[in-house]
């Protein structure tokens, strides 16, 4: 019992634990004990609040309830003070306290004991309902929260942290007189009111999520105004409350006269406001955003006083997000300059009420000071150009650019922090040349900051040459005139006018002599030739100084000399100007020029085209357009070429593109209906031309158009047409280019929309940019400012993204192109591809991802490949960029030092998609690495869902998908362990695969060589641990298709496997010894010969097959590669000997078909035999044979887990499964038609009784083993299809492994005359006298008698009784065959 005269007090510790606190039970249990002064004992109440991490080991978080008691109340103000001394968190052992807090202080007071929350907590709501409160002390209002109770709860809680509620203030009228009374509190009359009107709304509003409580505040004038206050824990939902609204008009006395449109909404001002940046420069791209609590979609954005809308365009992004806990909408603002300062404000609508705030925008100009001009002498000495900002902001990077006839490069040093850069100039001889002694060179040095202003400053910088004074002046007209006798262009050799240099050799340079004029996608190469093959490096580059990237041009060296080739196969406009052949020896330099031509020509992929093509009426005019990007100063002949004919076409422009027209005038009704092919012909000043591809037009008459459209044109019902999304229906902003098509249908008589695949004009624009970059000479330096636009532009793109198949794919197109650049990608570039990458595979684009891969099914694949080129790429350096995280797309990085490697281990959480996932290579593998060697892991979570389009159609578990790759060359094979986040704990066998790019024709699939599943010590239902000898995406598959290894039932298969092949192959050796010792006395007709011949095949196909199917287990044990050509022979040998057994069971019924129903016509044995081998042999031969010719090329003939037909990939195994399916049928067919035939003989058509038999044998085998045969591979197909039940793969073993026995039974034994021949053979001699005519089988039978049970249920099928009389069979004119004498039956 506590003590009244006691202070207690109650603390909260959050505590972390990552080992210890794990077992500690979760269930609170309140025992609290009263601790003396100065003990340090207490009582806790432990409970867990979250995990904080996840991994191995798990840190979790707990929160522990502590009561301390004491006599002494001084000593609780000494503890408060102590405790606000500690600073947090505080580490121990494997646990660390975060935070610890006093919530209550219990006194005593009389006889009562008070107990009072510290400033900031509360007593929950349901205490002070059910709890005495301290009146005094509390002022709070009915039901709402209190601070003081007298006496401690005895089950708890204490006092805790306030709960959140939203106020909602609203306003009604009653159409009824005011009362003065109504501003009187305690009237009878404000009662009364107040006691109606709160239990209506009570009523009212407690449908709301998460309703508390509903006050009337006060009522005023205006009739009667009526102010509430309703309190909810969660924002309401859009409509919720005009519908409680309505609900409390119902449950109000009809007589207060509540007017429902007069319930209003009191306005609010606190709404979230944020604009970044804070401080804003010119060119800035301004983001402002609005957060409230209100969820819903009636929101907009206004300017200036006149509360102006603000759309999305050009100028204006406006991007909404809402999801359960709060409501997002930003407002971008593009190149913000001093006209769009001023007010901005965003209104957010729910139902009756208006949220929103405003702020003043003012725009800041970026002033840069710098010496605007310098002079410099070319002696070598090194020269400072200085720049800095009077700004104080957070500058991204400064940029230092030049421009000017010769082009000297410096070294920039920048301190961001400072705002300043330095630009290092050391400029020599070899650079500037007497020719150019004072040139004037502009370097720019722009401030850019991190949100995308730009303020630069131009210093103009002259260099005189020290060829100028009047030491050097004679040695430079000699090389001059040395220069113009060696070439004959304009060729140009340059020494190092150094004078301890001079004596060093010198290079003669000769450079191709024709003109260079081309036009652009044509090809051009220059040819520098040096007569000198000793240098230490040969480049070229452009008049501005930038290098050309070696991937252009070639180098060899000769005896006597050496060479260099520029080559460019496809020209662009940038390829237009002057370049310069360079060989370098130690400080000498030997320079060429060559100017290079190229005039404008669009390639023919770039004309855009209209119809692409369309139906017309004959007696209508019909107009064609080709357009292209407008060149200024580019005038272009254009004809349209109709049929053998050409016409001029007239120019207009359209925006930004040049459009060509042509009108087809109308033709005559007798010229209908006709096909006309129509194309473009550009010719350029250079009389260099392309054509367009052809625009098909097909004329018709017009009785059965029903679809017209003055856009997509007239077509007739199921007529489909495509046009370019520029010239469709689809809408575009003015002036701008979008790509694409758009398929169109005629349903009826209106042109329905098929698909869509534009791409919208800003993604149009840099795919354009992207595949010209890709043909630029400095791709390297522009790529980084490219990737930059890109990743700004998929951001404000991302709604059409999210809908637009096209502008996904044409996205996907750009980084294909991008990574293809034979550059290094540095940390900037990686994090704009990363945050481009994001935003493609958000959840919300992922069904843009389902219509993009049903058009283009190798996107996905072609998006990962160019992932890992650019990842592969990066080089970090000593700028490590140790992550970057993203909700979509996640890397990690290490660089390779010199010394003790270290062990690479990364770990990915994706906390909103449930995924976690981790990958290690070990010290020993890192030690093989180059040093400065880059490891790169990028995990998806998305991307899975992605991939799983492909055609191999395994259960794809969620799970990630984590690309590791290395910028070195590695040395295979080469361990990588990683371990997976399993979300598929129902059953299912998981698998580690990698994506293998050249699967399914290189569109790419999921491929298990070289990983497995391992078990790491650890618990295994929540996570997969894989090990991999070489390194690219991998993820983890579960196929339900394929038995656990180490399963009931696997062990289950492989025992019948094994027990069933055993009794198979020596049943079918048996069966072919049998037929070996009974061949002469069972085949003394031609139908029986026939019928052995079929039965030995089979039996000796089977046997083979199940051979090559022990040579296949062998190959393969589950744990090792496949042995890849015994794999495919073993494959191709058992497709053929299984074939092979159908394809006789096939001769077998086609020959019984035969012999009873065209029992007139009698084909010779050869021609039997060689017809039944031509079946049983050739086509198995044909189907197995191309088969293989067709899949192995591709690497496909082979499941990569098993020596069978692929399934996955190509469906090779239909190549089996359905002659085999055929054939049953075909067999059961000839079956029923047989019995059919032997119940009901025709007059003439009974052969011979010897005949008969034989036939009657036949019947029994094809009754037997085609449905044995045929449900085995029935079953087989079964466990192909994905989730088939256990019981198929069971049937499928024990039917497929006993074959061998079936057939020695029933198609061997089974036989009446290989029964008499055996025993025959095999009787004593005493036995051997007793021959009879007629011999009738008595009660005691052979089990494969005749008058067995098995054969005598058979017997009655026709019309037979339970004996069976054997003699002398009938003699015929067509054949004469030797009886066979009856035997008795052994007893």
């Amino acid at each position: 019992m506590r003590s009244p005269r006691m202070v207690t007090f109650y603390l909260v510790l959050v505590i972390c634990s990552s080992e210890a606190m794990l077992s500690t039970p979760a269930e609170p249990i309140v025992h609290p004990s009263i601790l003396r002064e100065h003990e340090l004992a207490g009582e806790e109440l432990l409970r867990p609040k979250r995990a904080v991490a996840v991994g191995d080991p798990v840190a979790e978080e707990y929160m522990v309830d502590i009561e301390i008691s004491f006599e002494n109340v001084s000593f609780l103000e000494s503890i408060r003070a102590h405790l606000n001394s500690l600073s947090f968190p505080i580490q121990g052992n494997g646990t660390d306290i975060l935070s610890i807090a006093m919530t209550t202080v219990c006194t005593p007071a009389g006889n009562d004991l008070l107990c009072f929350c510290e400033k900031g907590y509360q007593w929950p709501e349901e205490r002070c309902l059910h709890s005495l409160t301290c009146q005094e002390h509390d002022s709070a209002l009915p039901g709402s929260y209190c601070s003081c109770l007298k006496g401690l709860p005895p089950q708890g809680p204490f006092c805790q942290l306030p709960e959140a509620y939203i106020a909602l203030k609203i306003k009604v009228r009653l159409n009824i007189g005011f009362q003065e009374d109504l501003k009187n509190t305690s009237s009878a009359l404000y009662r009364s009111y107040k006691t109606d009107l709160e239990r209506a709304f009570q009523a009212g509003y407690k449908t709301l999520p998460g309703f508390r409580s509903v006050t009337v505040t006060q009522f005023t004038k205006g009739s009667v105004v009526v102010d509430y206050v309703v309190r909810v824990k969660s924002p309401p939902l859009p409509g919720s409350i005009h519908k409680a609204n309505e609900q409390v008009i119902q449950n109000l006395n009809q007589t207060y006269k509540m007017d429902y449109n007069s319930f209003q909404g009191a306005s609010s001002n606190e709404t979230k406001f944020t604009v970044i940046p804070e401080f804003i420069f010119e060119g800035d791209n301004v983001t402002l955003e609005c957060e409230t609590e209100f969820v819903t979609s009636n929101t907009s954005w206004y300017y200036g006083e006149k509360r102006s809308d603000i759309q999305n365009s050009n100028k204006f992004s406006i991007h909404t997000t809402v999801n359960n806990i709060s409501l997002v909408t930003r407002l971008t603002i593009y190149n913000f300059t001093q006209h769009d300062a001023g007010m901005y404000g965003c209104n957010v609508t729910l139902d009756i009420f208006e949220f929103g705030t405003v702020r003043k925008l003012d725009v800041t100009p970026i002033r840069i000071l710098a010496k605007e001009e310098r002079k410099v002498v070319c002696d070598n000495n090194p020269i400072s150009l200085n720049c800095c900002s009077e700004n104080i902001a957070n500058w991204s990077k400064i940029e230092w650019k030049q421009q000017g006839k010769i082009s000297i490069v410096g070294n920039p040093d920048t301190d961001l922090e400072s705002s300043c850069s330095t630009y290092t100039l050391r400029a020599d001889g070899t650079q500037c040349p007497s020719g150019s002694s004072g040139t004037t060179v502009i370097y720019t040095c722009e401030f850019v900051s991190a949100y995308g202003a730009r303020g630069s400053k131009d210093i103009a910088v002259t260099f005189t040459s020290v060829g100028d004074n009047s030491s050097y002046k004679g040695e430079v007209t000699e090389v001059l005139r040395h220069v113009m006798e060696v070439s004959t262009v304009q060729s140009t050799t340059r020494n190092s006018l150094e004078t301890s240099k001079t004596q060093e050799q010198q290079a003669n340079l000769t450079i191709t002599p024709d003109p260079i004029s081309v036009s652009e996608g044509q090809s051009f190469s220059i040819t520098c030739l040096s007569d000198v093959s000793s240098f230490d490096e040969v480049y070229w580059n452009t008049s501005a100084g930038i290098k050309i990237h070696p991937r252009f041009y070639t180098m060899r060296r000769y005896q006597d000399g050496a060479e260099s080739v520029l080559t460019v196969k496809t020209s662009t406009r940038e390829w237009n100007g002057t370049y310069h052949c360079i060989f370098r020896y130690k400080n000498s330099y030997s320079i060429a020029t060559k100017d290079v031509t190229v005039h404008p020509l669009p390639l023919a992929s770039d004309i855009m085209m209209d119809p692409l093509e369309a139906s017309g009426l004959c007696t209508s005019s019909h107009q064609f357009k080709c357009c292209v990007e407008e060149d200024a100063g580019e005038n272009y002949t254009v004809t349209f070429h109709v049929d053998s004919s050409s016409f001029p076409a007239e120019r207009e422009v359209i925006g930004k593109q040049a459009c060509y027209k042509y009108s087809l005038p109308a033709n005559s009704p007798r010229w209908c209906p006709k096909d006309i092919a129509v194309f473009c012909h550009f010719t350029n000043a250079a009389n260099s031309s392309v054509q367009s591809p052809s625009m098909k037009l097909k004329l018709v008459p017009g009785e059965n158009i029903t679809c017209r459209d003055p856009i997509i044109g007239i077509g007739e019902p199921g007529k489909v047409i495509q046009k370019l999304c520029q010239f469709s229906s689809v809408s575009g902003s003015p002036g701008q280019t979008i790509g694409g098509t758009v398929t169109y249908k005629c349903v009826g008589s209106q042109w329905k929309e098929e698909s869509r695949a534009c791409i919208s004009a800003p993604i149009n624009g840099l795919l354009q940019l992207a595949k010209t970059l890709i043909k630029s000479p400095s791709q390297d330096q522009k790529l980084p400012t490219y990737l930059r636009d890109l990743s700004v532009s998929a951001g404000k793109e991302e709604q059409d993204i999210r809908s637009s198949p096209g502008s996904l794919g044409a996205i996907i197109s750009i980084l294909d192109l991008l990574s293809t650049v034979p550059t290094q990608v540095n940390s900037e570039m990686m994090r704009d591809i990363l945050a481009t990458i994001n935003v493609i595979l958000d959840k919300s684009t992922l069904n843009s991802w389902d219509k993009l891969l049903q058009q283009q099914s190798n996107q996905g694949s072609q998006f990962l490949h160019s992932v890992e080129r650019f990842s592969q790429a990066l080089q970090l350096g000593d700028s490590t960029l140790p992550f970057l995280l993203h909700p979509n797309v996640q890397m990690k990085s290490m660089v390779i030092k010199r010394g003790h490697p270290q062990i690479y281990q990364q770990k990915f959480i994706f906390a909103d998609s449930d995924l976690w996932g981790d990958v290690a290579i070990d010290e020993c593998q890192l030690g093989n690495l180059q040093p400065d060697s880059s490891i790169v892991t990028v995990a998806f979570p998305t991307l899975k869902a992605i991939l799983a389009q492909d055609a191999q159609r395994k259960t794809s578990s969620n799970s990630l998908v984590m690309t590791t790759t290395i910028s070195h060359n590695i040395v295979k094979p080469f361990r990588i362990s990683m371990t997976f986040k399993n979300n598929h704990h129902l059953g299912g066998k998981p698998q580690c695969v990698f994506w293998n790019f050249s699967l399914a024709n290189n569109t790419g699939g999921w491929d298990s060589s070289g990983c497995i599943v391992e078990d790491d010590g650890r618990d295994s239902r929540d996570r997969v641990f894989c090990k991999c000898n070489h390194l690219t995406s991998f993820s983890i598959l579960m196929s339900p298709d394929s038995p656990d290894p180490g399963s009931l039932l696997k062990i289950l298969l492989d025992i019948i496997s094994y027990i069933g092949l055993g009794f198979s192959i020596v049943s079918l050796a048996a069966c072919l010894v049998v037929e070996a010792m009974v061949w002469k006395s069972v085949t003394k007709n031609r139908t029986s010969y026939m019928r052995h011949i079929c039965i030995v095949n089979i039996a000796f196909c089977l046997l083979i097959a199940d051979i090559w199917f022990i040579v296949a287990g062998a190959i393969h044990d589950g744990r090792y590669p496949l042995n890849e050509t015994a794999c495919v022979a073993a494959t191709f040998f058992i497709h053929f000997f299984y074939l092979s057994v159908f394809f006789w069971m096939l001769t077998l019924g086609l020959m019984l078909f035969y012999r009873l129903i065209f029992i007139l016509h009698d084909a010779s044995k050869s021609t039997q035999k060689a017809f039944a081998f031509s079946l049983g042999y050739g086509c198995p031969l044909i189907i197995s044979s191309i088969t293989v010719g067709v899949t192995q090329p591709q690497e496909v003939y082979m499941r990569k887990n098993a020596c069978w037909l692929n399934w996955e990939d190509t469906r090779a195994l239909l190549a089996f499964a359905i002659p085999a399916l055929i054939i049953v049928v075909v067999n059961v067919s000839i079956t029923v038609v047989v019995i059919t035939k032997i119940l009901r003989p025709s007059i003439g058509d009974k052969p011979g009784k010897q005949e008969k038999s034989s036939l009657f044998q036949i019947s029994k085998s094809i009754g037997v083993l085609t449905p044995l045969l045929g449900l085995t591979w029935g079953f087989g197909l079964a466990t192909v299809i994905q989730g088939s039940n256990a019981v198929f793969h069971i049937i499928f073993t024990l039917l497929n492994a006993f074959q061998g026995l079936f057939i020695l039974l029933f198609g061997c034994l089974w036989d009446q005359k290989v029964q008499e021949a055996l025993l025959h053979k095999f009787s004593l001699s005493r036995w051997s006298s007793q021959h009879s005519k007629s011999t009738s089988i008595g009660s005691s039978t052979p089990v494969f008698s005749m008058s067995s049970p098995i054969s005598r249920r058979f017997n009655n099928l026709f019309g037979k009784t339970g004996t069976y009389n054997v003699s002398t069979p009938e003699t015929t004119s067509s054949s004469v065959e030797n009886s066979s004498s009856a035997y008795s039956l052994l007893n």
